[in-house]
């Protein structure tokens, strides 16, 4: 999906109002893999340059990989600061994929170089930040901030479940990134489940074996 320049300024426009209100560092963040029934959810924060203009930059799950690698490199060459973090299979498990996805969250803003004064944050869910937040539903396909945030998380995550591939080829990780597809249900069923798993997530699996 290619944007207009008025469709690529319009994703700056929560930027350019948080400038305007004497905000000088703002993050985006987001997650990925909140939905997966393996794996770690990952999550990123992105200060972007005022000024900097990244064509393209959308909601990640709108672009091709190839696109989303693309985006990748010049993300983080064009980034004021970034940080991509993730929450394991096992905090998932004990406290919950929300909790876990809001855990990744504030790693990430937390491991910036820049501090942050505002974030935005996609989605509904306040992640308790140390600094003023503002959310924003379907955030990353408003704020250029939270699409870049989302790019790093879901390639980042990508990437993650191929090396996950490497070590437990015989579930096709590399295919499906862990979530619940035919395929992946056909896996489980042959192997069963696996300690990158999220047993919270396969408790029908579990109770039947």
């Amino acid at each position: 999906m290619k944007l207009s320049k008025k469709g690529v300024r319009q994703m700056y426009e929560y930027e350019l109002i948080a400038y305007d209100q004497g905000f000088t560092a703002v993050c985006g963040v987001d997650e990925a893999g909140r939905g997966p029934l393996a794996g770690d959810v990952y999550a990123a924060a992105v200060i972007l340059p005022r000024g900097v203009e990244i064509a393209g930059v959308n909601d990640s799950k709108k672009l091709t990989e190839k696109k989303r690698e693309a985006l990748f490199d010049l993300i983080r060459e064009k980034a004021a600061a970034y940080c991509i973090s993730a929450a394991t299979v096992a905090e998932i498990d004990s406290l919950n994929i929300l909790q876990a996805s809001l855990l990744a969250m504030r790693r990430a803003v937390g491991g910036l170089s820049v501090r942050p004064d505002l974030a935005l944050v996609d989605g509904n869910q306040d992640p308790h930040l140390e600094i003023p937040t503002q959310t924003i539903v379907k955030g990353d396909g408003k704020s250029a901030s939270i699409a870049a945030a989302s790019i790093l998380a879901k390639v980042a995550r990508d990437r993650y479940m191929k090396k996950l591939d490497e070590q437990y080829p015989q579930y096709c990780f590399a295919k499906h990134k862990g979530y619940g597809t035919k395929l992946h249900y056909e896996m489980l069923e042959q192997y069963g489940i696996s300690p990158v798993h999220r047993k919270t997530f396969l408790k029908k699996i579990l109770q039947s074996g």
